[in-house]
């Protein structure tokens, strides 16, 4: 079964190799002759064998050291715009041939040492953050750009600089070139509606060549070889041609000055980012298709490797390509010997059919590329138009194309990183930094007051206002928060700001925060901070970083809590007039007349029920009751405090309440029998009247009407913790 397995996975990446290399290795050629032919129409030769190489070699090596199963690397329409735009630029500053050659080879090698950079400092990770609209501005650029370089190609004009001057001179067409050209373009595009078993490349290449002979048998002209401009022409694959040439070239490095090399690096670094975006955009759809996950920094790392390896032998450097590696997953491929098979076959292909190659017309590739190149043309943004949310994007998109035509794919890619800060700063500052406005009466603290107290909250509560905040608090986001904050800032006594939920805070949001610490100082009123996270998802201590910037300086102004609960209970005790809460050591133990559930009962009456509580103190930290026991008993606080916690799942919990002297607790699991649903501890050394259900029991026998006090009074609490439970969810709902 394993053996059986094992030979279909291999039968399924053997012919996935082979016609991935049927697609790719012709593209490679077009790529290849597209590049060195801006240089001078006689390279067009060597730059076919250029593409053999980079297909053989990028296939091998990535596939080797890459992680992405089923994913063909090979030379691509990224760097062929990019090199031979680069390279049309060093023949019009009057540079020899032979050092543009060396150049080119330089800044595929310089390309590859960024890619292997991005993929160790982990960019990998972050180049697929890019923005949409900036992508798609790059590959329409990209494919516009690639189509105009083929134009004259298509046309046969060797007389004409520029595209325009070509297209809008049809006295220097070669018609025979136009045939050749459009055939191939309409066999690509035809064809593979007709038969999905033959690639596109191969009936465009074969319906180029049938045409280009066709058209031979009327003139014996095109059946010359040497120095016929519509074909590639020989190889010069052995002795004296390409790899001497290439060596010869290398020799020669010692005659390039440091200046030339240094400014290669604008235009790697721009090649590296559009070969690695290629790449990781290839991954990303082939993991959707196959249920998979790629490495992005390796597979960064093995195309860096692989195209300094091209390069250096003279190959065109690529990446991850589309419609190979579709090809690949469609024919069975199942893992990265597919690869192999690719960069194997494609330089065996090409040493056995050398002869065959250098008859393909020139037109005809260039058919191939105009038809690469259409398909590369994003028209999805054309959809951002219709809305005016997305036109934006749509600009965005114009923008990096416009400048990708006029100026370049470097400056292009300088306007993309500059139009993706815009978009980022755009959606941060759209987005509202407050989360939830509050009033310390329309929300209170865990800590469960005295009735008289709450009725006290309620009417004084408006004087402290919360304001829990979210997201990125900085220059962009800053007018908002003032224009939120400015009214309560001249009306309020106390400002609470709830750090919870931000992301991250800059010196300009800093500089907001002092202002409004000094404003309300002047009133004497003051700013309260919560949540100050010591870990903010960009790293930084938030705590350190308002202490460093002078904000948390004035402690009389300015008070720091643990949480947002925390500062609302401090509030609450400067609204009740409490300068500081009594220390538990300095409690006196209440009696039970002197309890509010007890106020204005007989004292003989309350003399039977305290005879049957049981009397008992805690420490702190406690446990008084766990979730799951059984509700058997009402406990009466005589001193201290008590914390209940609510179970979260995963064995978290999260604090709920706080009851203090004088209140009760467990009333519900009291009333309905049922086991306890949270947890009690003590938060200080606590000491307690218990009532059990048993003596309850006793008590409603002999004493009914005092039980009946009992139960209405712990139901009238319940009640009104209930009704405000209900007004703060109500609130919460609101937002």
């Amino acid at each position: 079964m394993q053996m059986s397995l094992k030979k279909m996975y291999l039968t399924g990446d053997l012919w996935g190799g082979l016609a991935a290399m049927l697609v790719a290795l012709p593209a490679s050629i077009a790529f290849g002759v597209t590049i060195y032919s801006a240089i001078a129409p006689a390279h067009a030769a060597l730059g076919a064998l250029a593409g053999i190489v980079g297909a053989a070699v990028i296939g091998l090596i990535a596939s080797t050291l890459g992680g992405t199963d089923r994913l063909i690397s090979a030379p691509c329409a990224p760097a062929a715009a990019v090199l031979s735009a680069f390279a049309i630029e060093l023949v019009s500053d009057g540079v020899p041939a032979g050092n543009i050659i060396l150049l080119l080879l330089m800044l595929g090698i310089l390309t590859g040492g960024f890619q292997v950079l991005f993929g160790f400092v982990g960019i990998g990770r972050l180049i697929k953050y890019i923005p949409y609209p900036v992508v798609s501005g790059y590959l329409t650029g990209v494919g516009l750009i690639i189509i105009g370089s083929q134009i004259s190609k298509l046309l046969g004009d060797n007389t004409a600089t520029h595209w325009y001057q070509s297209l809008f001179t049809p006295l220097n067409w070669d018609w025979q070139a136009v045939a050749v050209g459009c055939a191939t373009i309409l066999a690509m595009l035809f064809g593979p509606k007709l038969t999905r078993q033959v690639p596109g490349t191969i009936l465009g290449i074969v319906a180029g060549l049938v045409t280009y002979f066709g058209l031979a048998t009327q003139d014996a002209s095109l059946l010359q070889m040497v120095n016929n401009p519509l074909i590639i022409g020989p190889l010069g694959a052995s002795g004296e041609g390409y790899f001497a040439s290439i060596t010869g070239r290398w020799h020669e490095i010692g005659d390039l000055r440091l200046s030339q090399v240094a400014a290669l690096m604008g235009s790697a670094l721009t090649l590296a980012v559009l070969l690695s975006i290629d790449t990781l955009k290839t991954c990303v759809v082939l993991d959707q298709m196959t249920r998979t996950q790629h490495d992005p920094n390796r597979e960064l790392v093995a195309q860096g490797i692989a195209n300094i390896a091209s390069s250096s032998v003279g190959g065109v450097p690529g990446a991850g390509t589309m419609g190979a590696t579709l090809v690949n997953l469609s024919s069975g491929a199942t893992t990265r010997a597919s690869g192999l098979v690719e960069g194997i076959s494609a330089l065996v292909f090409a040493l056995l059919l050398s002869s065959f190659i250098a008859w393909i017309p020139v037109a005809a590739l260039a058919g191939i590329l105009i038809v690469v190149g259409i398909r590369m043309i994003d028209r999805e943004p054309l959809r951002f138009v219709q809305s005016s949310a997305t036109v934006l994007d749509f600009g965005v998109v114009i923008i990096v194309v416009v400048v990708a035509l006029t100026i370049g794919l470097i400056a292009a890619s300088g306007a993309g990183v500059a139009m993706a800060i815009l978009l980022f700063l755009r959606e941060q500052i759209g987005g509202t930094v407050v989360r939830h406005k509050f009033y310390v009466n329309q929300i209170s603290s865990s800590w469960h007051r005295p009735e008289a107290e709450t009725h006290i909250l309620a009417q004084k509560g408006d004087q402290a206002v919360i304001f829990e905040l979210q997201g990125s608090l900085f220059f962009g986001t800053t007018q908002q928060l003032l224009s939120q904050l400015d009214p309560e800032i001249k009306t309020r006594k106390f400002i609470i700001l709830d750090m919870k939920r931000v992301q991250s805070l800059d010196v300009t949001a800093a500089h907001l925060l002092s202002q409004v610490r000094d404003t309300l100082a002047e009133r004497e009123a003051m700013l309260l901070l919560s949540n100050l996270r010591e870990n903010l998802p960009n790293g930084r201590n938030l705590r350190e970083f308002l202490e460093q910037t002078g904000v948390t300086e004035n402690n009389e102004t300015v008070r720091l809590f643990p949480e947002l609960d925390n500062a609302i209970e401090w509030v609450e005790d400067r609204l009740l007039g409490e300068m500081e809460r009594p220390q538990p050591a300095d409690e006196m133990p209440l009696q039970l007349t002197e309890m509010e559930l007890f106020k204005n009962r007989k004292d003989e009456t309350l003399a039977d029920l305290e005879a049957g509580l049981e009397k008992r103190t805690y420490a702190a930290g406690q446990a008084i009751y766990s979730r799951g026991e059984t509700g058997e008993a009402i406990y009466l606080i005589r001193r201290g405090s008590v914390k209940i916690f609510a179970p979260l799942g995963a064995g978290r919990t999260r604090h709920i309440a706080t009851f203090g002297r004088g209140d009760f607790f467990g009333g519900l699991a009291f009333l309905d029998g049922r086991p306890h649903d949270n947890d009690a501890i003590a938060a200080t050394e606590t000491e307690f009247f218990v009532l059990s259900l048993e003596h309850f029991n006793k008590l409603a026998e002999e004493h009914k009407r005092l039980a009946f006090t009992l139960l209405t009074a712990i139901s009238r609490s319940l009640a009104l913790r209930l009704r405000h439970a209900d007004t703060e969810i109500a609130m919460l709902h609101e937002y």
